[in-house]
Parts: structure tokens; C-alpha cells; sequence
């Protein structure tokens, strides 16, 4: 670690992410004093094998304590493939470790990512930041979206000058507004981030149903298909979309998606299900205070050209993926957590009102040392 000009020192942070597409695992090393992004490292993907998948698919929306065996093994697979991953990189002075989200209800229950940093910094010899979400569920806060705050780094980083927007479409879409003029995260007026609906949670789960794929590779098959227009409206009539944000979603809060299209041919149901997702995301954009200069994607619905045609002829600013940047869309949320892991160790705030309407800027997380002093 070093000083490199700043109070708090950079660290060389590895992030790792599995999210609510159930894929595989992420991995991305940030340089950050937490405020600052000065360098990007190596990155690296770990994908679920199919047996896997299932056992983690098994066991979504299970809480702790119910139904022990299902959780178990899924907790098996999210360390192992976390340390197989993980442990491949050298010279990390921190990880941030998000774990795998099987049940969020922040209203309800509260958020549960499965997988323990405790175990994971033993085995890895290195510090480790995780628990992300639950301080800020715990202060009233949705407890996501986390990484709005890593965006408007990212256009700080971009030496942005007007409102810009990042649009992730994982399992679930989540879009960033950030005004890149406000120098703090959490100053009011500088951010305002929320999950927009499904994104490609639906598509998969209908790929896998109906055609035993994991997902609908370049659209091909919504390309195909015609858009059942009412079972669209009856997607949009859900209130969650004139819900004001902050607002966030559980991966199977739309389950009833694939139910309006049970009785479209495939490729229908897959373009209607790709249609929904847009709608979604142009329903969230009304919310925006002002309009962004651009819309950056990230996320694998950035490679589906039938989504991102969908949203480009819908939407008056450009819709590039983050590529056009000069950012990596597959990594950035595995780079987030790293940022968030840094902000974690310096005592910095990781949310605020604006992104998941917690009453105050709070920091969540928590670090695990494989030894004492470990990082200290």
C-alpha cells in the first residue's frame, strides 16, 4: 500500500461479486484510497459449473436456519468458488467480499448474502471486508443498490462535467444518476439510485425452463419473436414502477413474469420478457431529476443487442455500453465492492438517502483478519 498524495492510503483492493444472475464469479483488483480510483489491476472470472448453479438456484430465498442441508451446500459452493478464485492473486492488502444474496425483503426480514468473510480471510491470509448490506437495512435503508457510490468515482474518475447515469442489467437492473459536480457521494444532490425492475433474471430462467440454456446468448431468440403487447401493460400495472426511489427488488420479486408469457411460443416469450425488462428501465428513467448526458451500461444485458436497440430508440441520450468509456462492463461490480471494501477500512460511508433511502450517510461492512494486526 502507499500514500500517493492522499491522507488515507491507497490500497490494492480485490473485489469479488457473484450476483443474481447466478453465472459464476467476478473478481477485480481497484487501486482506491476510497475516494480516489488511481489504478485498475488484474481481473478474473470463475463460472459456476451447471451442478452448482442448481444448488445455488435450490436454495434462493432461503433464510438462515431454514432448510439447513439446501443452505449448506450452497454455502459450500460460494466459499469454494470464492477461494479457488480468489487466492490466484497476489500483493492484496484487502478484499471485499459481497457473498451471494439468496433472500432480500428489506421491509421484512431484512437482507441475507450467504458466505463468511471470517472463513474467507483465513483462508486467503488477507484482511477481508463483507456484510455489506445489513447496517444500512438495520437504519431503515433498502440495503441496496451498494454501487452507486463506486459510479460516482467512476465519473469523477471519467472527469465528468454534467449528470451522467450507469445502468447495470444483472438478474436485476439497477440505474445510477450521478451529478460527477458534487466532490462526495453522499452530499445531497449528488446521487440518486435505485433497481429500475428484472432484467435478465426472467430471460434466464425461461432459457433454462424451456430450452435448458443459461441464457438468451445475443438475443437471438427474443430476435425472433413478436412482443405480446398485453401482457406487457400488465407488467407495467405492477405499482412498484410508480413507487418512488430509493426503492430495491429480490431476484424473484417478479415471478409472475414468466407466468404472463406461459402461454407465448418461445421466442415470444423471450422477446416479451426482453421488452419488459426495457420498460422497466425507461419507467425508471422518469425518475431521474434531470435528464443524463449519457447512459452507460454494464452488466450481461449490455450484450444483448435486442435489449440495448430496445432501450437506444426509446431513450433521447446515447445508450453505449461502458466499454465506450474505456471501462470493463463485466467487472465493474466486482470493482465496486473493492471500492466499497477501501471506504469500509477508511470509515467512510458506503450509503445514503439517495441510493437506498437510509435516514443518514452510514458505512456498512465489517473487516475479518486472518491475524491479528492483519491490516491494522
Amino acid at each position: 500500500m502507499s500514500k500517493r498524495n492522499s491522507s488515507r492510503p491507497v490500497l490494492r483492493v480485490l473485489g469479488a461479486m457473484s450476483g443474481t444472475s447466478l453465472d459464476g464469479v467476478d473478481a477485480a483488483v481497484v487501486e482506491t484510497d476510497g475516494q480516489r480510483i488511481t489504478g485498475f489491476g488484474p481481473s478474473a472470472y470463475r463460472r459456476y459449473s451447471d451442478a452448482e448453479r442448481a444448488c445455488l438456484r435450490a436454495a434462493l430465498g432461503l433464510w438462515p436456519g431454514e432448510a439447513p442441508d439446501r443452505l449448506a451446500a450452497a454455502e459450500a459452493v460460494i466459499q469454494t468458488a470464492h477461494a479457488e478464485l480468489l487466492s490466484g492473486f497476489e500483493g492484496i492488502d484487502l478484499v471485499g467480499f459481497h457473498g451471494q444474496t439468496l433472500a432480500h425483503e428489506p421491509r421484512g426480514r431484512g437482507t441475507f448474502q450467504a458466505g463468511n468473510g471470517a472463513d474467507l480471510a483465513r483462508t486467503l491470509g488477507v484482511p477481508v471486508a463483507w456484510d455489506f448490506r445489513s447496517a444500512d437495512v438495520a437504519m431503515g435503508g433498502e440495503g441496496a443498490p451498494l454501487a452507486p457510490f463506486y459510479h460516482h468515482a467512476l465519473a469523477r474518475h471519467l472527469s465528468g462535467t454534467r449528470p451522467m447515469a450507469f445502468l447495470n442489467l444483472g438478474g436485476v437492473g439497477n440505474l445510477t444518476w450521478v451529478d460527477p459536480l458534487h466532490p462526495a457521494p453522499e452530499t445531497p444532490g449528488a446521487l440518486l439510485s435505485f433497481d429500475t425492475g428484472p432484467a435478465n433474471a426472467p430471460i434466464d430462467d425461461l432459457m433454462q425452463a424451456r430450452r435448458g440454456l443459461a441464457y438468451d446468448r445475443d438475443g437471438a431468440l427474443a430476435a425472433q419473436g413478436t412482443v405480446a403487447e398485453g401482457a406487457l401493460e400488465l407488467f407495467l400495472d405492477d405499482p412498484y414502477f410508480s413507487r418512488l426511489p430509493p426503492k430495491s427488488l429480490d431476484r424473484n420479486d417478479f415471478a409472475t413474469m414468466v407466468r404472463l408469457v406461459g402461454e407465448l411460443c418461445d421466442a415470444d416469450a423471450a422477446a416479451t420478457l426482453t421488452a419488459m425488462s426495457a420498460s422497466a428501465v425507461l419507467r425508471g428513467m422518469e425518475h431521474l431529476p434531470h435528464p443524463p448526458e449519457r447512459l452507460l451500461v454494464t452488466g450481461g444485458g449490455r450484450l444483448n443487442p435486442v435489449l440495448m436497440e430496445m432501450l437506444a430508440v426509446s431513450l433521447d441520450c446515447p445508450v453505449v455500453p461502458v466499454e465506450d468509456a474505456g471501462l470493463d462492463g463485466d467487472m465493474l461490480e466486482a470493482q465496486a465492492f473493492a471500492f466499497l471494501a477501501a471506504r469500509v477500512y477508511h470509515g467512510l460511508p458506503t450509503s445514503c438517502a439517495g441510493t437506498t433511502g437510509v435516514k443518514m450517510a452510514i458505512g456498512g461492512g465489517e473487516i475479518s483478519r486472518p491475524t491479528a494486526g492483519a491490516l491494522s
